[in-house]
């Protein structure tokens, strides 16, 4: 093997050493931890973020899985380490996808008259239902002066958005912005749109005091309190993914539902969607 090949090699291994070290970060995960997991040795797992050991892709595999990594991840995760992406990435509006959209678009309808979203990992609303559209419309101060697609991260974060009209803001911004580091958080598999998101909402997560940490489980049912003179809504809201898929557009597809909390926004919700 040439000098070069040596360099080579040893670059791909420091390569897949600082990531798998970025994602035990991100993930609050220790070596040893991680090593209890998988059943991995604390010493290998050691020689492999040092580039002083090469992992196989069973390897691979296995460490994306204990440390929960997205599939875009996974796929950056294998090629770092000298391997093949493993994972389809298929756009939603390609023919495959036909009857993915079309269980959305049941889904869409049949949630009415509670809003319903779907958003994909950078929290970019990529269709909603008419409730859903109606929301975004009445509880953003001018949401005109956002491009779309709208992004609810941005919304939340912006006066021009929805920020003064979330009266629990600070409780939905934890969920919001902390779900999107998390979705965010490998810098390997970010492109400049995530990285301008993400310091779009760094002033408002150093804002909450106490950011939510990387590592942190969110929570499943989340109170949503808008008001919008003359308009109250308490809702609390629910997010629903495709099962298991093993392509990377469908594993990062959120459905966003909002139901009514209380008989008042029920009726709300019901008045609009009759009149």
């Amino acid at each position: 093997m040439s000098r070069l090949d040596l360099d080579s090699t040893a670059i791909d291994r420091r390569g897949f050493g600082g990531f798998l070290r970025e994602w035990r970060a991100a993930r609050g995960v220790s070596q040893l931890a991680l090593s209890l997991q998988t059943g991995v040795s604390a010493r290998h797992l050691s020689f492999m973020e040092t580039g002083r050991a090469s992992p196989s892709r069973d390897m691979v595999l296995m460490l994306a899985e204990a440390l929960q990594m997205p599939l875009r991840d996974r796929n950056s995760f294998l090629q770092a380490a000298g391997f093949a992406a493993m994972y389809r990435e298929t756009p939603l509006a390609a023919q495959p996808m036909g009857p993915v959209r079309d269980a959305i678009n049941l889904l869409l309808r049949s949630t009415e008259p509670n809003p319903t979203l779907v958003v994909n990992r950078r929290y970019d609303v990529l269709d909603a239902n008419d409730t859903g559209r109606w929301l975004l419309t009445t509880f953003s101060e001018d949401l005109g002066s956002f491009l779309p697609p709208h992004n609810i991260g941005r919304l939340l974060v912006s006066e021009k958005g929805m920020r003064r009209h979330v009266e629990n803001w600070s409780d939905v911004a934890r969920k919001v912005l902390g779900r999107l580091r998390r979705e965010l958080g490998g810098a390997h598999s970010r492109d400049a749109a995530d990285d301008d998101l993400l310091k779009t909402i760094a002033p408002a997560l150093a804002e909450l005091g106490d950011p939510p940490s990387p590592s942190e489980t969110l929570p499943l049912l989340v109170p949503v309190r808008l008001h919008r003179a003359p308009i109250g809504l308490q809702l609390f809201t629910t997010i629903a993914t495709l099962g298991t898929p093993l392509d990377v557009t469908l594993q990062e597809l959120r459905v966003e539902m909002l139901f009514p909390a209380d008989a008042v926004t029920r009726q709300i919700l019901q008045t609009r969607k009759s009149s």
